[in-house]
C-alpha cells in the first residue's frame, strides 16, 4: 500500500487560511463592511453572538504566523484577500492601505521561502454589493473582474498562481438557500442564480489574469456522493445531488456545460440566467490547476421533503469530528479518482487545498496541546491522496485546514482546527502536537527524495 512518504518528490505542502476567519481589525485602515461583519451582527445567526471582529488578529500579528510557517516548512500558504479591504463598497475607489498589507504579507511570506496562493473571493462580500443584490445579481461578477485587476496589478509580479472563487457551492446553498451563512437569504431554489454569477465572475477574472499571464485555479468544495441503497429511487437522488453539488460548478468549467439539472425542474439556461457566450467565458482557455476542498462523502436517499429531489442520510459506523462529520480517509482516494475517470483529458492538475477537522482541544496543565485525532485524520487523508496518485491522478499538492484555530462562521469561535491553538483572549499562539507531527512529516519526505 502506499503511504504519505511515497508522494512525488515535487510535491507542495501548504495550509490554508481564509481573511475573515484571522485577519480581524474590521474597521481599521479603510475596510469596508462584508457580509459577514452584517450577518454576524445579527442576533441569533452565530453561535454566542461571535464576530471576527478580532479573529485570530492576523492582520497586526502576521509576521508571527509566517514564522510559524516557516518553521513548518511549508511551500506553500493559502490565504484569501478580503475585497472590502481593496474596495471598500466593492466598487469604485480602491483603498491603497488594503493593498498594502497584502504587500507586506506576499514579501514576508516570499522572504520565508514560502509560495503565497492566494484565493480572490472566500465568502466575504463587499455589504454594499449584496445590498444591490449580491451575487444574484449579474453585475457582482463584473465588479468581482475590476476587482481582481486592481490586486494582481499589485501583487502579480511576485504571486504567479492564483484562486478566484473558494467554494461557491456552499456560499450558494448556506449563504443564499439556506440562510444559515452570510448574507442569510433562504431562498432555497431560488439561489441558483448565484451558482452561475459566482461562475461568471470566475470566468471573467481568470481574463483578467490570463492576460497578465498568470496561472489560474478554483478551489471547489467536492463530496464523493453515495446512494443509500441500490433501490432506483436512492440512486436518482444520489445522481440529483452529484448534480447539484460537484457537476453544477465542475462540469461548467472543464466541459462548458452544466450538467442535467431536470431534477431540479431547470432547464440547460438556468431558467433564463445563462446568457449566450457566458459558458465560454466560464470555460475560457481551461484551468491551471483545480483546488479540491474535501472534508467526507455525503449520503443521499430518496427525497422526504416535496421541496428537493434528495434527502441526506447519515453515514454510520465510522469516527466523527468535533463537528459531527463523518471521518472516511478513503472518500478522498474515491472522489480524486471519480473526478479523474469522469473528466479525463479535461482535469487539469489537482491540488487538495483544504483538508482538515475540528478537535476540541484545549491547552494542557504544563500548557501543551496533544490532538492525536487530528493527527490520525491527516494521516489517514494522505494515505488516501497518496493511492489516488498510484492510481493515475495528479495530484500537485496538499494544504491542510487549518494553520490556525479561528473563526468557524455560524459556529463562531467553537470548533478548532488548527495546528497552531489560538487564545483568543490573550492572541498566545500554541503549536499542538499536530504541527510538529505536519512539520516532521513533511521534513521526512524531503529526506526521503533526496536519497
Amino acid at each position: 500500500m502506499p503511504n504519505r512518504l511515497d508522494l512525488p518528490s515535487d510535491f507542495r505542502w501548504g495550509a490554508s487560511t481564509a481573511a475573515y476567519q484571522i485577519e480581524g481589525a474590521v474597521d481599521e485602515d479603510g475596510r469596508g463592511p462584508s457580509v459577514w461583519d452584517v450577518f454576524a451582527a445579527r442576533p441569533g445567526a452565530v453561535r454566542d453572538g461571535h464576530t471576527g471582529a478580532v479573529a485570530c488578529d492576523h492582520y497586526h500579528r502576521y509576521p508571527e504566523d509566517v514564522a510559524l510557517m516557516r518553521g513548518l516548512g511549508l511551500d506553500g500558504y493559502r490565504f484569501s484577500i478580503a475585497w472590502p479591504r481593496i474596495r471598500p463598497t466593492g466598487a469604485g475607489e480602491t483603498n491603497p492601505a488594503g493593498l498594502d498589507f497584502y504587500d507586506r504579507l506576499v514579501d514576508a511570506l516570499l522572504a520565508a521561502g514560502i509560495t503565497p496562493l492566494p484565493t480572490l473571493f472566500h465568502w466575504d462580500l463587499p455589504q454594499a454589493l449584496e445590498e444591490e443584490g449580491g451575487w444574484l445579481n449579474r453585475d457582482t461578477a463584473h465588479r468581482f473582474a475590476e476587482y481582481t485587476s486592481v490586486v494582481v496589478d499589485r501583487l502579480g509580479d511576485r504571486v504567479p498562481a492564483w484562486i478566484t472563487l473558494n467554494e461557491p457551492f456552499v456560499h450558494m446553498v448556506y449563504g443564499y438557500a439556506l440562510g444559515i451563512h452570510a448574507p442569510g437569504r433562504a431562498l432555497m431554489l431560488d439561489a441558483l442564480p448565484a451558482a452561475h454569477h459566482q461562475l461568471l465572475g470566475h470566468g471573467l477574472a481568470a481574463a483578467v489574469l490570463r492576460e497578465r499571464g498568470l496561472q489560474v485555479m478554483i478551489a471547489n468544495n467536492l463530496t464523493p456522493v453515495r446512494p443509500a441503497t441500490e433501490d432506483p429511487a436512492d440512486l436518482t437522488a444520489a445522481t440529483a445531488y452529484d448534480a447539484l453539488h460537484n457537476r453544477l460548478f465542475t462540469d461548467p468549467l472543464l466541459l462548458g456545460q452544466y450538467p442535467d439539472l431536470s431534477a431540479f425542474g431547470l432547464d440547460e439556461d438556468l431558467g433564463g440566467t445563462v446568457r449566450p457566450g457566458d459558458l465560454k467565458l466560464i470555460a475560457g482557455p481551461g484551468l491551471d490547476g483545480l483546488g479540491v476542498n474535501y472534508y467526507n462523502p455525503t449520503r443521499i436517499a430518496a427525497p422526504t421533503d416535496p421541496g428537493l429531489p434528495f434527502s441526506e442520510a447519515p453515514i454510520d459506523g465510522v469516527p466523527r469530528t468535533a463537528f459531527g462529520w463523518p471521518v472516511v480517509p478513503d472518500g478522498l482516494r474515491e472522489l480524486l479518482v471519480g473526478l479523474r475517470d469522469r473528466y479525463g483529458a479535461a482535469l487539469p492538475p489537482v491540488t487538495v487545498t483544504e483538508n482538515g477537522c475540528s478537535v476540541a482541544d484545549e491547552p494542557a496543565p504544563d500548557g501543551t496541546v496533544d490532538d492525536p485525532d487530528r493527527i490520525s485524520y491527516l494521516a489517514g487523508h494522505l494515505d488516501a491522496l497518496a493511492a489516488a496518485i498510484t492510481q493515475g491522478v495528479d495530484v500537485r499538492g496538499y494544504f491542510t485546514w487549518s494553520l490556525l484555530d479561528n473563526y468557524e462562521w455560524a459556529e463562531g469561535y467553537h470548533q478548532r482546527f488548527g495546528l497552531v491553538h489560538v487564545d483568543f483572549g490573550t492572541q498566545v499562539r500554541t503549536p499542538k502536537a499536530s504541527y510538529a507531527w505536519y512539520r516532521d512529516l513533511i521534513a521526512a519526505h524531503r529526506a526521503r527524495c533526496r536519497k
